[in-house]
């Protein structure tokens, strides 16, 4: 298989694999345990968090102080902890929020519940590119603001935001900002105190990471509640015993890219360019979508007019090469992407754009196999279809 969907997941590191095999041979203590064992999962569950913490630039608990990274299931549960748990603990009764209307469906879909709970939401418009207008976030913001949640980095067409200047846009007003970090995590370097953030979420799985674990990024003295009751764990703002396996591995798969985010993205960009190129020259009425100029490495999305998507990546993955239509979590909808349909794509060009996403592990020569496959397929798709055949008699 010629795996071009890392946005979805990626697979896992063979170092992040050794390290956690280590861990399921060294202890299997629940760090909350006073005798030994105990001790050293806690040994272990710390290191990762500093590991961690040390690669967004975050401050690393001490006996004194917890830290600033806890750790959650996911990068989903992370968005619901950010945003419920923030607006909970503020006590100024603020029942306004912004976010924008290209978010995760985790960001999205929380929001809609709130909505239904007595807050009002602003949904911020986003340009053909997928670019958010600081100007809309200045005109949406007022006193009555609680909490501006914005992606760093689009999982559809990659679109980076100036999530900095937004982020002091909202502290002039006593708004928290929250931003969706899963996708920026490993391909841009992040450094939480010059973004100016409150709280990032994370997640392991899209950075060569095991599945199933996650991370909050918390700004000191960041006022911040439970949203699940239970034990004292992750000092009391995620209850329930640590997946230490996924903890392990995730702190693994941070110190995998210490040093190297940039040599790593550079690599991307090179078979990301390849292919665009590729596309450019063997296949016409074709689309490359997102800001080149601010996006993250390795993204290739692409609208193959007169193409059905899904019927595209049936033809590939037959062809052994795994791309997608869009989220992963959006997956089984007949809809077509709410991303693109925010960017203004119609109905019909919505449905026939296609993710290409460069991993640490594709080659070159998977590039070239891919060119060579793609344009005998388009072509094939497209003389079945009847729009492509009135196109071609209107030319």
């Amino acid at each position: 298989m010629k795996y071009f969907d890392n946005s979805a997941t990626t697979p896992l590191a063979p170092e992040v694999k050794e390290s956690i095999q280590h861990y399921m041979d060294w202890t299997y203590g629940n760090p909350s345990s006073p005798y030994h064992e105990g001790r050293m999962a806690k040994k272990a569950l710390q290191a990762a968090r500093s590991t961690i913490a040390d690669l967004i630039g975050a401050k690393n608990a001490d006996e004194e102080n917890p830290g600033e990274v806890f750790f959650t299931s996911s990068g989903t549960e992370s968005d619901n902890l950010a945003i419920l748990g923030s607006l909970a603990a503020r006590r100024d009764n603020r029942k306004h929020c912004i976010t924008s209307s290209i978010e995760h469906p985790a960001v999205l879909n929380t929001f809609r519940y709130l909505e239904t709970q007595g807050y009002h939401v602003d949904y911020l418009p986003v340009d053909r590119q997928g670019n958010i207008n600081p100007d809309d976030l200045a005109k949406a913001l007022d006193n009555e603001t609680a909490l501006v949640s914005i992606m760093m980095a689009n999982n559809e067409v990659g679109t980076v935001q100036p999530i900095q200047l937004m982020a002091d846009m909202a502290h002039q007003y006593g708004s928290l900002f929250h931003t969706d970090a899963v996708q920026a995590l490993g391909k841009l370097t992040l450094n939480t105190a010059e973004l100016g953030i409150d709280l990032m979420s994370l997640s392991a799985h899209k950075i060569y990471g095991p599945k199933g674990i996650g991370a909050l990024y918390v700004k000191e003295n960041t006022p911040l509640i439970n949203i699940m009751h239970g034990g004292h764990q992750e000092n009391g703002i995620r209850p329930g015993t640590e997946n230490m396996l996924g903890i392990v591995g995730f702190a693994k798969a941070c110190e995998l890219l210490q040093g190297t985010i940039e040599m790593e993205a550079r690599q991307k960009e090179r078979l990301a360019l390849r292919l665009s190129q590729g596309l450019q020259e063997s296949i016409p009425d074709i689309e490359l979508n997102g800001n080149p100029h601010s996006k993250i490495p390795g993204h290739v999305h692409v609208t193959f007019r007169f193409v059905e998507g899904e019927a595209l990546l049936m033809a590939l993955n037959l062809k052994e090469i795994a791309c997608s239509s869009g989220s992963a979590c959006s997956t089984g909808s007949n809809l077509p992407s709410h991303v693109l349909l925010a960017m203004g794509f119609d109905y019909l060009d919505a449905q026939s754009s296609i993710r290409f996403t460069v991993g640490r592990y594709n080659t070159a020569d998977e590039i070239d196999e891919l060119l060579r496959d793609i344009p005998v397929i388009v072509q094939r798709l497209r003389a079945m279809s009847p729009l492509a055949r009135h196109r071609s008699r209107e030319r």
